[in-house]
């Protein structure tokens, strides 16, 4: 596994543009620490994110996965590429030749998949941990490193986004049209969504019953928004009559349905794989 990993790490540093990337990726991650010099002081209105809350523990695990999450398609472009440049430069012709099987070159890419999101998670507990250090008021151990189940989630989060987008980039061979294939396929998840809810089950839960098994729904569920979880933004609710009921805890089926998404992701890309002419 070593070798395999190696080898694919070499292939996404030599090439520049993956490179660029992937550096860009980490280093947007890092600007969420910026979050906390934002504020707004005019006359009587004071707005200081950082004195909102949003760096306290625990709560920062939950807001800093939730936003670094948004940044993983910079990833994906370079998952992509990293299929699409096999068959672009000839790369997969030669690894067959040398010896390596498509079970191999499959197992290859899973690993980098993994290895990407093992790093943004450690990356983002690490950066967590100092914005929450100087920024929460409760610093005690046990609250610090409760609800860490948010980097779990965020971890199953980026390895099911990446598997897909592997499997979109052996499908259909080159980055720009997967790139399009991925944007629309959340736009027909969008459509099937409206037309459960609005058409087929309009009342009840049977439209989200069915809905968190969409592939992009289930990772999507996985880390739900946590600005209504805000004080702030609770007390506003219930000045103007709102009761907030929304759970935001992670759920262990929604980490289920997209382990299962990675397995088939990871099989239908082997598949294709072996089935294909190269």
């Amino acid at each position: 596994m070593k070798r395999l990993l190696s080898i694919e790490i070499q292939k996404i540093w030599l090439n520049k543009a993956s490179r660029v990337l992937t550096l860009t990726y980490f280093i947007l991650l890092s600007f969420i620490a910026l979050i906390a010099s934002i504020k707004f002081d005019i006359g009587i209105f004071k707005f200081h994110l950082a004195e909102m809350g949003i760096f306290n523990f625990p709560f920062i695990w939950h807001f800093n996965t939730y936003i670094a999450a948004w940044l993983k398609f910079f990833l994906a472009i370079v998952i992509v590429s990293m299929m699409a440049n096999e068959y672009s430069y000839g790369t997969l012709k030669q690894n067959l030749i040398d010896g390596m099987s498509k079970k191999e070159l499959v197992l290859s890419k899973f690993l980098t998949v993994v290895l990407f999101a093992f790093c943004s998670t450690v990356f983002v507990f690490i950066m967590s941990l100092v914005l929450g250090y100087s920024f929460s008021s409760y610093t005690e151990f046990g609250i610090v490193f409760s609800d860490l189940e948010y980097l779990l989630a965020f971890f199953v989060k980026l390895v099911g986004f990446f598997s897909f987008c592997l499997f979109l980039g052996i499908l259909v061979k080159r980055s720009a049209f997967a790139i399009g294939f991925l944007l629309v396929w959340y736009i027909a998840e969008s459509i099937m969504k409206g037309i459960l809810n609005f058409r087929l089950f309009p009342e009840g839960n049977t439209a989200a019953n069915i809905e968190q098994f969409f592939p992009m729904e289930s990772i999507s569920n996985l880390i739900v928004e946590p600005f209504s979880r805000l004080s702030v933004v609770k007390n506003i609710g219930t000045q103007i009559g709102l009761d907030n009921i929304k759970d935001y805890s992670v759920s262990f089926s929604s980490i289920v349905i997209v382990l299962v998404w990675i397995s088939i992701f990871m099989l239908l890309s082997y598949k294709l794989l072996k089935n294909r002419d190269l």
